[in-house]
């Protein structure tokens, strides 16, 4: 007797450690995100300001970085596929910088029905 078992699942996460982060002006900071996935990583970092739209910031994956030109300055994020995680550096950090920042592993949008459905773990977030 063979017994195939045929799992769907996917065990894909990020989690950032830190919920709140205080600094000084001209500062360094660093967010932590660390993440699991099955496939290839592809993360991206957002920033969200109350009444605001979440902003895009950057992407990292295998190989390749995409930032938006608002964050190419003083915000960077390097893939670390050996440790798994994808920490935010933010140089000479202001007062504007106050926000929650959101990590997030690709698919961040999933299609069903014909319905877009942005996929968010407000759970996961770090608030500086």
């Amino acid at each position: 007797h063979i017994l195939f078992l045929y799992s769907n699942l996917k065990c894909d996460s990020v989690t950032q450690p830190t919920k709140v982060q205080t600094a000084t002006a001209g500062e360094t900071v660093t967010i932590d995100c660390t993440y699991k996935t099955n496939a290839f990583p592809t993360l991206y970092w957002y920033q969200y300001k109350a009444n605001q739209a979440p902003k895009y910031m950057l992407k990292r994956y295998a190989g390749s970085s995409d930032e938006d030109e608002d964050f190419k300055e003083r915000f960077n994020a390097n893939l670390q596929t050996s440790s798994t995680s994808v920490p935010l550096t933010i140089q000479d950090v202001r007062v504007s910088d106050s926000a929650v920042y959101y990590c997030a592993l690709q698919p961040t949008v999933t299609e069903t029905h014909s319905t877009l459905i942005q996929k968010h773990n407000f759970k996961n977030y770090t608030q500086m």
